[in-house]
């Protein structure tokens, strides 16, 4: 991840106090050292100085939707009105007068027409609408408020009754985990008529439920649009605008759908690769495989040449969680282990070689991070990832364009798609978990060759300052560009132990970190994609190595496709050596995502580690949303 550091955050004066002045007791301007020294640095004392740190994005305690009582103070019908021409304008003392008069399209014009409000009558049950206490976000209040207020039908009430709508309806919703949802969410208790003492108590009782059943109706439709949470709220390294769901035009269409559940249905995504997890979800629960459990001693290591009960059981799990390609790999090794409990150089090199394609620290000893990598997923898990997956694409458009780049970050891929060309994948290396990529969408724009890198400041801070402050010379001596304020100055120069507002970056050339090329979409996460010169990390397993960015194995190829241009046009750019941006015809999405479980190019369901424990994060959300609407049901 790179990118210059803005001149925003500079003090007003150069020697302008700064927060970290203020901890270190400094009071004054004047008390306060020079970012840039006025001369050559001389020789000084050595000084030891606590290193500040800029801390990274954060994960939050979910915090769901406060709910309120739905209000519902008056309700009046809408009545068309018109003048009345004087021949037929006559009244007899026999004939009252109305609040509405009667309309003669003989003697009417349009010009005439008007609507107004007038209350319902006494003997309209939806007057007890009023009364009910049923709670509700505030959108979906609003729009419940809104629709019944001025004179919308019932829905799930007719003829004193529960209407067969209602009973579409609560199928519908009793069916939610088809679709991903939780039906617990939008669980509604049918009115108990039986106990109603009066026809007013029916009345009231049966108005609770038309106000309790729109509500959950428009939760769902609000839920399957948009998904049950929002990711801002789970994690910084989330930045997603939700999609928006018109509640008014949605409550609206149920006063007039002849097909409730299709309607209701029709709120979820319609995508192909969304019906392939709703398929693969049902299939997941159909099966109910038994997984064998292999139990390991608490505590135990196996160190190489030791003798351990537990080594049997540690051949097995290897075998049970490798890839067909690891086991052919290492046939030899697994047709030769005859049982034993011997922990023989050649199980310990098959140990190391499991460690590394793991991500796990290769050392051939058997401990706690080892023995957990061996879990098998069941399809209870699988089923987990699968309405994970659900929801993040409710957090998506339905439709990503006749044109896009899509990174899944657990998968570490990247695919590029185009409706009327050509559509390939890649590897890619993602985030650490101390540095993770961000789950966002934005407009692909320039590709920019032999690129500067600029540092962020984080890297600046919490990687480079102490070397800084031990030689301040650091930067001239690896050949990267300090300014300040605009200015170029020496590296030797800064007075780092203020931790100073600094632009830092790298020149092009054969050991930038970008590579060659990269690939923008301006964002506030200055997360791109980009060329490396470590190009064996893209031979392993586990590619969570950057610091957030995305780098690419075959960049001039991605270049060549965003660019619409032949991949001889992007190496002539490389050629030149100078840092030259080009911007692309036309800006197009693309969806930096996470999914552990996501359909191949067959449809086919692919399952991913969870390589930044996001659905553990998610099913935190879940359970806080499910927990604040039951407790307000």
């Amino acid at each position: 991840m790179a990118a210059a550091i803005s001149a925003a955050f500079v003090p007003a004066s150069a020697n302008a106090l700064t927060l970290m002045d203020i901890l270190r007791g400094r009071d004054k301007e004047a008390d306060r050292a020079p970012v840039v020294q006025p001369q050559a640095p001389q020789q000084q004392t050595q000084r030891t100085y606590s290193v500040p740190k800029v801390a990274p994005p954060k994960y939050y305690t979910y915090k769901a939707d406060s709910m309120r009582y739905i209000a519902i103070s008056e309700i009046q019908d809408p009545v068309v009105t018109g003048s009345i021409s004087p021949e037929t304008n006559d009244v007899t003392d026999e004939q009252p007068n109305t609040e509405v008069a009667a309309l003669d399209p003989d003697t009417m014009t349009d010009a005439a027409s008007t609507e107004t409000m007038v209350a319902i009558g006494e003997n309209d049950p939806r007057q007890y609408l009023t009364d009910a206490r049923v709670k509700a976000v505030d959108d979906v209040a609003v729009a419940i408020e809104d629709y019944y207020a001025n004179g919308g039908d019932l829905i799930w009430v007719a003829d004193g009754d529960v209407a067969p709508k209602a009973q579409a309806a609560l199928d519908t919703l009793a069916d939610a985990d088809a679709w991903g949802l939780d039906p617990d969410d939008y669980t509604v208790n049918m009115p108990d008529l039986a106990l109603a003492a009066d026809d007013a108590a029916r009345e009231a009782e049966l108005m609770r439920f038309e106000l309790a059943l729109s509500a959950r109706v428009l939760t769902y439709m609000q839920d399957a649009k948009r998904g049950r949470v929002d990711p801002n709220r789970i994690s910084e390294f989330h930045d997603l605008q939700r999609n928006p769901v018109d509640l008014e035009e949605a409550i609206d269409a149920l006063g007039n759908a002849e097909n409730v559940a299709g309607l209701m249905e029709s709120y979820n995504p319609q995508s192909e690769r969304f019906q392939e997890l709703k398929t693969a979800l049902e299939e997941l629960r159909a099966d109910h495989e038994y997984v064998e459990p292999i139990v390991f001693r608490r505590g135990n290591y196996i160190h190489p040449g030791e003798t351990d009960e537990d080594v049997p059981n540690l051949i097995k799990a290897i075998k049970r969680k490798s890839t067909d390609a690891f086991i052919q790999d290492h046939a030899e090794v697994f047709d030769a282990y005859d049982g034993g409990t011997e922990y023989t150089p050649e199980l310990v090199e098959l140990v190391r070689d499991f460690q590394d394609v793991q991500g796990l620290y290769v050392d051939g000893v058997v401990g706690p991070k080892t023995i957990s990598s061996f879990d098998v997923e069941t399809n209870d898990d699988r089923a987990r990832k699968v309405v994970a997956a659900m929801e993040r694409l409710r957090w998506l458009p339905d439709d990503f364009g006749p044109r896009y780049v899509f990174i899944n970050q657990p998968a570490y891929r990247v695919y590029y798609h185009d409706d009327n060309g050509e559509n390939f994948d890649m590897r890619v290396v993602v985030g650490n978990p101390r540095n993770q990529t961000y789950f966002f969408r934005d407009e692909i724009q320039t590709v920019e060759f032999n690129p500067y890198w600029g540092l962020p400041r984080s890297i600046v801070v919490n990687e480079y300052l102490p070397k800084l402050r031990a030689n301040p010379s650091y930067f001239d001596q690896i050949g990267y560009e300090v300014s300040y304020n605009g200015r170029r100055v020496s590296s030797a120069s800064v007075n780092w132990a203020a931790a100073p507002m600094v632009d830092v970056r790298q020149p092009p050339g054969e050991r930038n970190a970008l590579g060659q090329l990269k690939i923008l979409f301006p964002n506030d996460h200055a997360i791109y994609m980009h060329d490396t010169p470590q190009k064996s990390y893209f031979q392993r397993d586990v590619r969570a190595l950057s610091h957030g960015c995305v780098r690419l194995a075959d960049p001039k190829k991605m270049a060549a496709a965003v660019l619409g241009v032949p991949q001889s046009d992007v190496d002539d750019y490389i050629a030149t050596g100078q840092n030259t941006p080009v911007d692309v015809p036309e800006q197009f999405p693309v969806y930096i995502s996470y999914f552990t479980a996501w359909p191949d190019a067959t449809g086919d369901i692919q399952y991913y580690d969870d390589v930044y424990d996001r659905d553990m994060y998610l099913d935190r959300a879940f359970a806080a949303e499910s927990k604040a609407r039951k407790a307000n049901s």
